[in-house]
């Protein structure tokens, strides 16, 4: 499968460094000590927590029999004993789900979903949607859909890896978000540079390190090649083929319905059944309103709740990493829950430099939005590791102590993030205090997860059918 040259091209970079800069020892002891560049002076390897159950610890969960999480249980990658247990996409069967009824009926906590009057929503344009999104032939060698990066089984984000990965295993500056109930928001991108979902699609295909393809022209021309899109756009725009605009509005409508609600906490909160969570996710929200402060940016409101105020904040994260002290080995996310830390000085031999990024800046030229990133909801959040705009954190946690410490607002040599919000203030947050704030976060994943995955699960992916 195509698939397989995805996960080729991620080991390559540790093949390569197994041989350059690594240790002369390697080279010497020949190939029946290949696995010696893992040793704990260049390569250190550090393994799951006993019983982790995170999506990312590589140890998928199943709700409501959809399995959730990575495709293969990475449980022992580093060794020479691992054997995959991976699915072939091909044996990847779901059932089609009437997604639509969401328009009418929003899931409880959630508001109605709002609709541009020039793209009502219908289910044939979700359906050619929903087709595209899924279809690999909309890159530039046949290999990249948009689910390669938003995969519908780990929250619609990755959990293989901490910055999304593009076409030939080129890797992006950012993680992939969720893109459950993105209807709702305004401003797209972790740097709200884009103002619809019908605008947004363009941004990744044409994008070099994602779906890589040259032009508009490009994209559309190509589609016309795919027979089985033959009178698709006419039957869901009243006769009007592909185009810009068409194509635009064919991806937001299906991902305009994959909204995400109903959850434990909206149960308890939205329709007081008392018993939907527990006393210590009750403790946790009680935190998340208070003491914790996270409602401040992750608002809740009196009938409905977005998680989001949809604005942008510097947390303090972004400087971190542009302007405080690099540490002398680099945490390197090689499988999910599998850590390797790489000597700075080794990497640096044999990569490209870090891209530069400092967030909203990078699109008002404000220097006021240094290294702020949009609010991400935290609905689902359990589903989408790992967090933060580059992926950098892998569990909830390390999120919380970071907050907890109060953001960053000075580096090493005094240098002060004059842009971080003054919401970011230390919490004094005790470990039972974190736990009940992880306890409340895991109420909040939508009743539904199971059936949009089952939905997607019965889309062609489009290198392999001519199924409409």
């Amino acid at each position: 499968m195509k698939y397989s040259s995805l996960k080729v091209s991620l080991l390559i970079p540790f093949f390569f460094y197994s041989n350059y800069g690594f240790s002369e020892e390697i080279t010497a002891q020949g190939a029946d000590k290949v696995r010696d560049f893992y040793n704990e002076e260049h390569f250190i390897i550090e393994e799951p927590e006993a019983g982790e159950q995170s999506p990312a610890s590589g140890k998928p969960q199943t709700i409501n029999g959809v399995r959730i999480g990575p495709g293969d249980d990475k449980t022992g990658y580093e060794t020479t004993g691992y054997t995959t247990n991976s699915v072939a996409i091909t044996a990847r069967q779901g059932i089609k789900a009437d997604l639509i009824r969401v328009v009418e009926n929003p899931p409880l906590g959630l508001p109605k979903i709002p609709v541009p009057v020039d793209n009502p929503l219908t289910a044939e344009k979700i359906n050619l949607g929903r087709k595209l999104f899924f279809d690999r032939r909309l890159s530039l060698n046949d290999t990249f859909s948009c689910a390669m990066c938003h995969v519908p089984e780990q929250g619609f984000t990755s959990h293989e890896v901490e910055k999304a990965v593009g076409l030939e295993g080129r890797s992006n500056r950012r993680n992939s978000p969720s893109i459950y109930n993105t209807a709702y928001l305004e401003r797209l991108f972790h740097d709200n540079r884009e103002t619809s979902l019908e605008n947004q699609i363009w941004g990744p295909l044409l994008s070099k390190n994602e779906m890589a393809m040259t032009s508009f022209g490009h994209v559309l021309q190509k589609l016309s090649t795919l027979k089985d899109y033959d009178g698709l756009f006419e039957a869901a725009f009243d006769g009007e083929g592909a185009n810009i605009l068409t194509l635009g509005k064919a991806f937001a409508s299906y991902q305009r319905v994959l909204v995400s609600g109903n959850s434990a906490f909206d149960r308890w909160y939205f329709a007081n059944e008392e018993n939907a969570i527990s006393d210590q996710a009750k403790r946790g929200f009680e935190l998340f309103r208070g003491k914790g402060q996270c409602i401040s940016c992750h608002s809740v409101g009196e009938k409905t709740a977005l998680f989001t105020d949809k604005l942008a904040h510097n947390t303090g994260l972004g400087f971190k990493r542009s302007m405080g002290k690099k540490p002398e080995k680099e945490r390197m996310l090689i499988a999910p829950g599998t850590y390797a830390y790489v000597k700075k000085s080794k990497k640096d031999l044999v990569g490209h430099p870090e891209m530069a990024d400092v967030g909203v800046y990078e699109v008002t030229q404000n220097p006021d939005d240094r290294w702020k990133y949009r609010t991400p909801t935290l609905r689902n959040v359990i589903l989408t590791a790992p967090y933060m705009h580059d992926g950098s954190m892998p569990d909830l946690k390390e999120v919380i102590a970071f907050y907890n410490q109060g953001g960053m607002l000075k580096n090493e040599s005094g240098f002060p993030n004059v842009t971080q919000s003054p919401l970011i203030q230390p919490l004094g947050l005790t470990e039972n205090e974190i736990n009940d704030l992880i306890a409340f976060m895991e109420t909040l994943t939508g009743d539904n997860i199971a059936e949009v995955i089952s939905d997607a699960f019965s889309t062609p992916v489009g290198d392999t059918t001519n199924e409409h």
